[in-house]
C-alpha cells in the first residue's frame, strides 16, 4: 500500500498550524547577509527581514542540501512511498530542481515534484489541496491531475511601492527602474503561466495603483467566485484596509490577510501589498 508524504518549502506562506493539518513537511529556503545565513522561518523571521532591509538588502536561496537529504531519510524511515513535492515556481527557485535531484539518490521513493509556477499563498492553498487529496485516499497520478486543473484557477496580483529593491536585485533593468521613479509610476506585478514575474499593469503614485489592483479583483468577482488572500509586506494597516474594501464586494467566498514570505519581500522591499485569487464558478 502507497503511504505518500507531502513537502513544501517556505515561500507558501502557511501557518504551522496548517502545516500540521495538511500533513506537510518544511523545506526552509535560506537567507543569505554577507556575514551569515538563516534557514527562514527556523532561524529568522519575516519580520527580522524586513526590519534589516534598510542595512542590508540579502538573498534568497534554495534549500541547502543538507536540510533535503535529512529530509529524505527521515521520510524513509517512517516509511514512505511517495514524496510529492509542491514548490515556489521554478522560473523563481531553484528548490523544485534540487529537489529532483536529491530524489535520484532515494530510488526506493517515488518522487512527483508539482511545480506551481507561483509562490506566497498561490503555492500555499495548493499545498492545502494536495494534503486534503492525499487525506482522501486519492492514487499520486489523480492528485496531479487534480492539481493541475486546480493551478488554472489560481492568480496573484502584487503592488510595489518601490522599484529600488527589483533594480538591485536584477528583477528589472535599472534604466526602466530609474524612469519608474522619476514618473512615481507604481507597477502591478503577477506571475505568467511560466512562473515568471511580469508586469501587468502600471499607475502613477500609490493610490491609483492600489485602485488598479483592486479593479483587477473586480473583474474577476464579476465573473466567478473567489477565494481571496491579502498579502503585505511589512504593511499591516494597508492589509487591514485592503481587506475591509474587499469584503464589502459580492462573491467574495473566504477572505484572508497574510505576512508574504521574504522570498518575494527582499525583491520589492516593505509596503508590498498583493492579492491571491482562487475562482470558482458561480
Amino acid at each position: 500500500m502507497s503511504k505518500i508524504a507531502l513537502v513544501t518549502d517556505s515561500a507558501c506562506d502557511l501557518t504551522d498550524e496548517e502545516l500540521k493539518e495538511c500533513g506537510a513537511r518544511l523545506l526552509p529556503l535560506r537567507i543569505i547577509y554577507a556575514d551569515k545565513e538563516y534557514r527562514d522561518r527556523v532561524e529568522i523571521h519575516p519580520d527580522e527581514v524586513y526590519a534589516n532591509l534598510e542595512k542590508e538588502v540579502p538573498k534568497t536561496s534554495l534549500p541547502s542540501g543538507e536540510d533535503i537529504e535529512a529530509l529524505y531519510r527521515e521520510l524513509k524511515d517512517e516509511g514512505y512511498t511517495h514524496v510529492l513535492g509542491v514548490f515556489i515556481s521554478s522560473g523563481l527557485s531553484g528548490t523544485a530542481n534540487a529537489v529532483k535531484m536529491y530524489a535520484e539518490e532515494h530510488p526506493s521513493m517515488v518522487t512527483h515534484v508539482f511545480d506551481t509556477k507561483n509562490l506566497s499563498m498561490a503555492e500555499g492553498i495548493t499545498v492545502l489541496e494536495a494534503g486534503r487529496l492525499i487525506k482522501s485516499g486519492m492514487a499520486l497520478e489523480e492528485i496531479l491531475e487534480k492539481l493541475a486543473a486546480f493551478q488554472e484557477t489560481i492568480d496573484t496580483y502584487y503592488y510595489v511601492d518601490t522599484l529600488e529593491y527589483l533594480m538591485k536585485g536584477g528583477r528589472i533593468g535599472k534604466v526602466a527602474g530609474t524612469i519608474g521613479q522619476l514618473l512615481n509610476l507604481k507597477p502591478i506585478i503577477s506571475v505568467n503561466r511560466d512562473g515568471i514575474y511580469y508586469t501587468i499593469a502600471k499607475a502613477k503614485g500609490r493610490k491609483q495603483a492600489l485602485l488598479r489592483l483592486v479593479g483587477i479583483l473586480e473583474e474577476n468577482l464579476a465573473k466567478y467566485k473567489c477565494n481571496v488572500y491579502v498579502m503585505h509586506g511589512a504593511a499591516l494597516e494597508e492589509g487591514k484596509a485592503l481587506v475591509e474594501t474587499i469584503m464589502k464586494m459580492k462573491n467574495v467566498q473566504s477572505m484572508d490577510l497574510r505576512q508574504i514570505s521574504p522570498a518575494l519581500g527582499v525583491h520589492t522591499g516593505k509596503g508590498l501589498l498583493g492579492i491571491c485569487l482562487q475562482r470558482n464558478p458561480l
